[in-house]
């Protein structure tokens, strides 16, 4: 079984059981438990499930996963937005998609940006609401509960109609081989869009995401410019960058500075 329909089963196991053992997963599965301990830390890390000693537990609230997700790493967030805000001219017309490290892209956009900003993320919108320079268009479409992201056939017809100099995409995995992934199936043909129409995309993945797949396949690493990451010398974080790197993949990397 592919890594990404296996992740997708044993999501649907744990909201079925609520709560399962790696141990169990494993057998189910027939693989070994460091295998099904990488792919709940993937699905934890797209705040779909919460790890516990030996296994995982369902999530019951998407807001409360927002809000967990929003602190969870959140230093290796801030650094990846500083670089992405860095590459913003003051006119440009930038896409900032949905996301916990896409709205830290918005909060740090320089004092001068007097561009335009065009988002599907009504926290992004409400962040940018009060600068006055800044022309802000929130696509609209349904909203999902908990991130507040706008989704469906008028976010889709929105970016299909509005042209980007740099885009700045969330992820739910990036992979050597299976590219740009994500665990909302939504969201994938607006960010497709996105990227077609952009003059640079930049994929935005701490490094826990690197070596990760999620359950869509967004598009191949060849079709964005980089992928915008944090500094990481753990042995994990290191082969995953280095298996990108030889597929290919331009990595911008982010000095982290941890808070006290």
């Amino acid at each position: 079984m592919m890594p990404t329909r296996r992740r997708q089963a044993i999501l649907s196991e744990v909201r079925k059981a609520s709560v399962v053992s790696a141990e169990d997963l494993a057998g189910m599965f027939s693989v070994s438990v460091e295998t099904i301990r990488r792919d709940l830390r993937g699905l934890r890390d797209a705040g779909l499930l919460e790890r516990v000693y030996g296994g995982a537990l369902s999530v019951q609230s998407t807001e409360g996963t927002f809000a967990a997700r929003s602190t969870r790493h959140h230093d290796r967030k801030r650094a990846i937005a500083a670089l992405a805000a860095g590459l913003v001219q003051p006119q440009d017309t930038v896409v900032i998609d949905i996301g916990t490290t896409a709205l830290e892209v918005a909060r740090a956009l320089p004092a001068d940006f007097r561009g335009r900003v065009l988002t599907n993320s009504v926290p992004v919108a409400m962040e940018l609401s009060a600068r006055e320079g800044i022309e802000l268009l929130l696509s609209g479409g349904q909203v999902r509960a908990g991130d507040a992201a706008c989704y469906g056939a008028q976010a889709d017809a929105f970016f299909a109609q509005v042209y980007a100099d740099k885009a700045f995409l969330g992820s739910g995995g990036v992979h050597a081989e299976a590219g740009l992934t994500d665990y909302y199936p939504h969201e994938v043909a607006a960010r497709r869009v996105m990227i077609a129409h952009a003059g640079a995309s930049y994929v935005l993945a701490d490094s826990s995401k690197l070596g990760n797949v999620a359950v869509h396949r967004v598009c191949a690493l060849a079709q964005v410019t980089a992928v915008i990451t944090n500094a990481d010398n753990s042995n994990i974080a290191a082969k995953a960058a280095d298996a990108l790197a030889a597929a290919g993949c331009h990595l911008l990397r982010a000095p982290v500075l941890e808070t006290p």
